[in-house]
């Protein structure tokens, strides 16, 4: 792993060599007789303040109500507000709420804010927000391309109702009692229904309209570049957040950079101002730049190797059983991640406020590993180090994102040191997804967010059995299916006692444990790095970035 940090430290000081001779490399101005020229002072402008952030993957979507990931919701979250918001960790503001009151354990009114104004200068009113949530919860209540149900039903699926009760209040009715509400209702941005209803689900993705601090101006077709502009009239955003009013800067630009090296040298040439997910290896040169400052957070996406339990050899809970003992966390933890992670002790994050503090992360040894391949029939009977079983070597490959590609690369190593043969491919997301929820694939690595710190959102996705068209098992990639645990998974959403709670999800737990679905791998950090001109930001534990009270300081004149 050192060769790899000297070769990646040495090419990004290429690419920035590289950068800097560009720079320095313009056209000589020519030189006049200077009794014929006569020296022209410009009246200067004024510089629109800008800032410009490089993220990692490509948005799906600038529709609140139709999208499943970060990035999107990154981007989106600058231009629409929901009726709550999340600081940098896990407290929740209130936003376009002004005052949310429990009329029972699963009646929820909403008393909004008055004369806040959506981009087009019309005021928001219940009416929105009726729509905004009626649009989400309702089957195929988005018509374009073709009528499908909105992604984010997942978030709110016990949401039965809203209604209307005056033009500023409205009653969220829910089918049981729902604990984590108020953290699921951040997920949720308000759309203006007059707009919506005028363009169109095309129309609104083409120009979209929100109550947001930036409003759209325009994006590249395929949203590898986003431009926005501040939005003057801004009601100020949430009270509980300071400071209030209209963002600071004039414009910001979300501009897609896959590639972590490229980031990195993007920042460091005054390209980008903000850049996410920075290369582990290269923090230390990062920090090392006085222009530069490296901001972390606790993650809120653990990382697992999902193991397809119902193709061979992983039907067999010793196969994965056996996995989970022959990777050692604490070397990714350190070859890997620089210290910045944590070993996972099952299927919940640490972090997550209902983890089952009996379990402890599966110790790495490799001889019980081996003992449980042998009794699962995996021997190696030549002698030539790989175990075979009836004849055929145990070889898998490993699907995941370029993102991931360090981690999996260890993985690999690792697991050839018991004799497993494993190969790697990599994907973009929107690919692999439905041949991971078609059982299609043997093993998978990626991670699943927890930023709500609650099980719900989180655990129904990727331990429940896969249910099509429901939020159940939409992160199921291992094809894992047990009753007791839907069960459970079921009566944790609905039942509104902590201790209860507590109970039940550590059954859940404790039964993936031992079951093993997959290799509970890791938690990391969140790592972001900005520009030393970039005030008023701190990287968030859910890896969105808000950009409302973001400053850019002007740059000083060289002397």
């Amino acid at each position: 792993m050192k060769g790899i940090l000297y070769k990646r430290t040495a090419m990004l000081s290429i690419i920035l060599l590289a950068l800097t001779f560009g720079a320095c490399s313009q056209p000589a101005s020519p030189t006049n007789d200077e009794s014929s020229t006569q020296e022209v002072i410009p009246t200067p402008t004024k510089e629109l303040q800008t800032i410009v952030v490089a993220l990692v993957e490509t948005p799906t979507s600038l529709d609140p109500a139709d999208h499943r990931e970060r990035q999107s919701e990154t981007v989106i979250r600058n231009m629409f507000d929901g009726l709550v918001t999340r600081d940098i960790r896990s407290g929740i503001h209130l936003e376009l709420a002004e005052v949310i009151t429990f009329l029972d354990q699963q009646t929820l009114e909403v008393r909004l804010r008055r004369g806040v104004l959506f981009h087009d200068g019309v005021e928001m009113t219940a009416d929105d927000v009726v729509f905004t949530f009626e649009r989400i919860i309702g089957e195929n209540a988005i018509e374009y391309p073709e009528p499908h149900t909105s992604q984010r039903k997942g978030l709110i699926t016990p949401l039965a109702s809203i209604e209307k009760t005056d033009e500023y209040t409205v009653v969220m009715h829910f089918s049981s009692p729902w604990p984590p509400v108020m953290q699921m209702l951040v997920h949720q941005q308000i759309v203006p229904k007059h707009y919506l209803e005028e363009v169109g689900t095309q129309g609104f993705l083409e120009h979209p309209i929100g109550t947001g601090p930036f409003k759209f101006v325009s994006a590249e077709q395929d949203l590898k570049e986003i431009i926005m502009e501040r939005f003057d009239d801004y009601y100020g955003g949430a009270p509980g957040l300071p400071p209030v009013g209209p963002a600071c800067v004039d414009r910001v630009i979300f501009r897609v950079i896959p590639d972590a090296m490229t980031r990195a040298a993007a920042l460091k040439a005054g390209e980008v101002n903000i850049i996410q997910e920075v290369p582990l290896d290269l923090i230390e040169v990062l920090t090392e730049d006085p222009d530069i400052s490296v901001r972390t957070a606790p993650g809120t996406r653990p990382v697992w190797l999902d193991l397809n339990v119902n193709l061979a050899p992983f039907t067999n809970v010793r196969v994965r059983q056996a996995l989970n003992y022959a990777v050692d966390k604490e070397e990714i933890i350190w070859e890997v991640f620089f210290g910045r992670a944590i070993a996972l002790p099952g299927p919940l994050s640490p972090y997550n406020n209902f983890v089952n503090e009996e379990l402890e992360p599966y110790p790495y040894d490799p001889e019980r590993a081996l003992s449980l391949l042998t009794q699962a029939g995996w021997i190696d009977m030549n002698g030539d180090g790989f175990p075979d079983r009836e004849g055929e070597p145990f070889e898998f490959t490993i699907d995941t994102l370029e993102r991931w590609r360090p981690l999996a690369e260890n993985i690999v190593e690792q697991l050839q040191r018991i004799g497993i043969r494993t190969t790697i491919r990599y994907w973009e997301r929107s690919v692999i997804r439905p041949y991971l929820l078609a059982g299609e694939r043997m093993a998978f690595l990626e991670g699943w967010g927890d930023s709500a710190f609650d099980p719900v959102g989180h655990f129904e996705a990727k331990w429940h059995t896969y249910i099509e068209d429901q939020p159940y098992g939409r992160a199921n990639y291992s094809g894992y299916s047990d009753e007791r645990v839907d069960s459970l998974i079921r009566m944790g959403e609905t039942t509104s006692w902590t201790v209860e709670r507590e109970r039940i999800y550590n059954e859940a737990q404790m039964i993936l444990y031992v079951d093993a679905p997959a290799v509970f791998l890791i938690l990391p950090e969140e790592i972001g790095a900005a520009s030393i001109r970039i005030e008023n930001w701190e990287l968030a534990s859910d890896g969105r970035i808000n950009l409302h009270d973001v400053c850019i300081m002007p740059e000083t004149a060289e002397e």
